[in-house]
C-alpha cells in the first residue's frame, strides 16, 4: 500500500489479499510472510540506432524581389491589383519588390501559384556532428567551437 520494499507480508485488508509491509499489515490480518524472490538484474536497453534523414528546409530565393517584379509586369498587373489577388496591402507588395521584406513561405507559395514563378528552393540540411578533442561523447566544449570557428576563418 505504501510502496515500501522491505519484508512483505500477505495480509487480508478489507476483504482483499495484498502484499504489504509490516506497518501496512496492521490495517488487516496477516496471512503469511512473502518469500523474497531473487531479483533479476535489469537488462540494459540500448537505444536503437536510427539513421537521421536530412531535414528538408524551404527558403526564399535570394533574387525573389527581381523575379516577382519582372513576372508581375510581364502579366500586366499593377501592384494594387496584384496585392488584392494576394489578399495583401499594396505596401507589402511594394516592400517585397524593393527587397525590404522577405515573404513568408506561405505567401511565397501563393505568389508562385499566381505568377507561375519559382520563389522557394528546398535543400537538405546535413547532420554534422563534431567530436570534442579528448572527449568520448558527441558533446562540444566552448573551446572546440572556437577552434572550429577559427579554422573556418583561416
Amino acid at each position: 500500500m505504501c510502496g515500501s520494499e522491505e519484508q512483505l507480508f500477505k495480509a487480508k485488508i478489507e476483504g482483499t489479499e495484498m502484499n504489504v509491509c509490516s506497518e501496512c499489515s496492521k490495517f488487516g490480518e496477516i496471512i503469511t510472510i512473502v518469500k523474497e524472490e531473487p531479483k533479476k538484474p535489469k537488462k540494459e536497453v540500448k537505444p536503437a540506432q536510427v539513421e537521421k534523414e536530412p531535414e528538408v528546409v524551404e527558403t526564399i530565393v535570394s533574387d525573389f524581389a527581381e523575379k516577382l517584379r519582372k513576372k508581375r509586369e510581364e502579366l500586366g498587373l499593377d501592384q494594387e491589383n496584384f496585392a488584392k489577388k494576394l489578399n495583401q496591402k499594396k505596401s507589402i507588395v511594394h516592400k517585397m519588390e524593393n527587397g525590404e521584406i522577405v515573404p513568408s513561405i506561405d505567401l511565397a507559395k501563393k505568389i508562385e501559384k499566381l505568377l507561375g514563378v519559382k520563389l522557394i528552393e528546398e535543400y537538405a540540411e546535413k547532420d554534422i556532428s563534431f567530436k570534442g578533442k579528448g572527449t568520448s561523447s558527441e558533446e562540444l566544449t566552448i573551446g572546440d567551437l572556437i577552434k572550429v570557428k577559427t579554422r573556418k576563418n583561416e
